[in-house]
């Protein structure tokens, strides 16, 4: 069966966003994959294994998702655009045998259409939403995120799909360049910061691959890049990820201060921040960039042993 699937191509592509009154639009992020090469590079290199379940965030026109069924995946996609949701059950019907669209479903903000086929067993499950606010996802857990992530909300989607939904194993998702390296980044790196020890607290990510522009429409003024994340152990820790990730973000948030002084305001004074870093086995003159996620995670668990309450205010990913 997946060898019968249909990939969208770019005449094809540009012909579905006329018919259906669909202008990309810098506010959602969106550029679309032209290219099937590129498709099936994404499904490759993220290891899709046939009748694996696997959420997508962000299909548009649904190029990466007829890659994914091909592949024999299982799809829930996840978009945010009413008009795209509502196009692309119809797309997928059209160039993916057997499939039968099955009636909308709603509940509250939440509208979900199912494609199953002739076994009844459900390929793609549409599900029109905001990516940030979905906190479950139908059942079987999806244990893969493949995407073409929106520019403007990559780094928040990634960060709360890895948090929210632990069934997940990996992720390949297509990201700018420079936020590939960003969360590939390695301490003491030039790129190193915020997003890099937030994944590293879920999961390892590397840069697999560099994309070109002119595989979108419309072509960005960046290049992309898959990074793919592999689903690891958090750090041992006694306090929670949310304590870790304050001390994280006031560590950047003045990077090229010590942590003595970048972390004076949340430990209290310098001096108490001093105590903190060395209590953690840190030299207090060191740097946020310089860090690990584990050196983090003991610097959170020196200043909660002290008494002092971190904030746990809204930021990359809510508590």
């Amino acid at each position: 069966m997946p060898s019968d699937v249909a990939l969208l191509g770019p005449a094809e592509i540009r012909a579905l966003a006329g018919r259906a009154g669909v202008r990309p639009t810098k506010t959602l992020g969106q550029n679309f994959v032209l290219d099937a090469g590129t498709v099936r590079k994404i499904v490759r290199q993220a290891d899709v294994r046939p009748g694996e379940r696997v959420v997508e965030v962000g299909p548009g026109l649904g190029s990466l998702t007829l890659g994914l069924l091909e592949a024999g995946a299982d799809v829930v996609a996840v978009e945010i655009d009413p008009v795209l949701a509502g196009l692309l059950p119809s797309t997928v019907a059209a160039h993916v045998p057997g499939l039968t669209v099955g009636p909308v479903r709603e509940e509250g903000d939440r509208r979900e259409v199912r494609l199953t086929d002739a076994d009844g067993r459900d390929r793609l499950t549409v599900l029109t939403a905001d990516a940030l606010a979905v906190t479950a996802l139908p059942d079987p857990a999806p244990t893969a995120l493949v995407a073409n992530l929106p520019y403007n909300v990559s780094v928040p989607v990634l960060l709360t799909f890895l948090e929210r939904f632990d069934a997940l194993e990996r992720g390949l998702v297509m990201v700018q360049a420079e936020v590939a390296d960003r969360l590939a980044a390695p301490p003491g790196s030039r790129t190193y910061g915020v997003p890099s020890v937030k994944a590293a607290w879920y999961a390892a990510a590397r840069r697999t691959a560099t994309v070109g522009r002119a595989v979108f429409w419309p072509a960005p003024n960046v290049d992309s890049a898959l990074v793919r994340l592999d689903r690891r152990e958090p750090p041992t820790t006694t306090v929670p990820r949310a304590d870790v990730f304050a001390v994280v973000d006031a560590a950047f948030a003045q990077r090229r201060k010590t942590l003595r002084s970048a972390l004076a305001q949340l430990a209290g004074s310098p001096a108490a921040a001093e105590a903190a870093l060395r209590g953690a086995g840190l030299d207090p003159q060191v740097r946020g960039e310089q860090l690990d996620v584990t050196a983090f995670a003991r610097i959170a668990e020196e200043l909660t042993a002290a008494g002092r309450p971190l904030p746990h205010r809204p930021g990359t990913v809510a508590p």
